[in-house]
């Protein structure tokens, strides 16, 4: 039975293996060390791809519960929990979502954003806490994330949300069983590092993608991006008025001149703004067509 002085093995993990194309790693130079780790990570592009079944099958979970207002959830622990948390934190200003909708979680709180809380994730009911905070419904999506697959502070909290009703699933960059609450397991087998052990390489990029992948998705298919163009965002800095004035010229035709007017009429709002251009309406009333397309600009558009 393992102790604090002895835990379990995890060697038998692909992400914990030593990797047989890097046991020269350190007599490389410079340029050698980027070549090696280039072309390690030039597969992880194919190992989520691999994985797209099951990513699919996430995200057609978490949209039923998503379109009726419930939340995404990611939770993880060390670099895991910093990717969910970054992927969360982009949505309000990219597609302007409530921050509670999107929510990331990591082990230790925000201060592990900075500084590291590796003891944090052996607990299996660390996150319960936060999790009830957070009064859970059968509309939320859990994902837990995990390189490997075993850890204890994200299994413990997917065990709790499935027994609060909510949706689940796992994220992890080595094959492993499907653990108990899981609903849908993602496995993106990015094999074993560069340097043996060190998932924020490979397996955070993989993870990076999948969570891109995911949270995109789930504001397309709720109407927060036209065509390609991210239509719902925060127009709160320099750089981003610049892009609502460009997308409000590739959907009007108009000059930027004329565009920062309509903006300014549209309280910046691009969807609003394009409305109001479109089928030549009022703020209040172009923002009542776009409330009853759903928020779908196409729709509200053509009328």
């Amino acid at each position: 039975m393992p102790t604090a002085s002895t835990p379990p093995d995890r060697g038998s993990l692909l992400t914990e293996q030593r990797n047989p194309r890097s046991m020269h790693l350190d007599t490389l130079g410079v340029a050698g060390c980027v070549e090696l780790i280039n072309r390690e990570d030039a597969g992880v592009a194919e190992a989520v791809r691999r994985a797209s079944p099951e990513v699919v099958a996430f995200i057609e979970r978490a949209e039923r519960g998503f379109k009726r207002g419930g939340r995404l959830i990611y939770i993880g622990a060390g670099t895991s929990g910093r990717l969910g948390v970054l992927d969360a934190s982009e949505c309000p200003p990219t597609f302007q979502t409530d921050p509670a909708r999107v929510v990331g979680i990591i082990a230790g709180g925000d201060a592990s954003l900075r500084t590291s809380s590796e003891s944090k994730e052996d607990h299996p009911d660390g996150a319960h806490p936060e999790l009830d905070a957070l009064a859970l419904t059968p509309d939320d999506t859990l994902l837990g994330i995990a390189a490997g697959g075993t850890t204890p502070y994200v299994l413990g909290a997917i065990e709790r949300a499935k027994a609060a009703g909510a949706s689940t699933g796992l994220l992890s960059c080595t094959r492993v069983d499907r653990p108990a609450g899981c609903d849908v397991l993602i496995v993106v087998e990015t094999g074993p590092e560069v340097v043996t052990g060190s998932t924020r390489m490979k397996a955070g990029t993989a993870t990076k993608l999948v969570l891109n992948t995911i949270s995109t998705t789930l504001m397309v298919r709720t109407g927060r991006v036209h065509e390609n163009l991210m239509v719902d965002l925060r127009a709160t800095n320099d750089k981003l008025r610049d892009r609502a004035l460009r997308i409000v010229g590739e959907l009007t035709g108009l000059d930027r001149h004329a565009c920062a007017a309509l903006l300014e009429r549209a309280g910046w709002s691009v969807k609003a703004a394009a409305v109001m251009h479109a089928r030549t309406l009022p703020l209040d009333e172009a923002t009542r067509v776009l409330d009853h397309a759903g928020g779908r600009l196409r729709g509200a558009m053509e009328g």
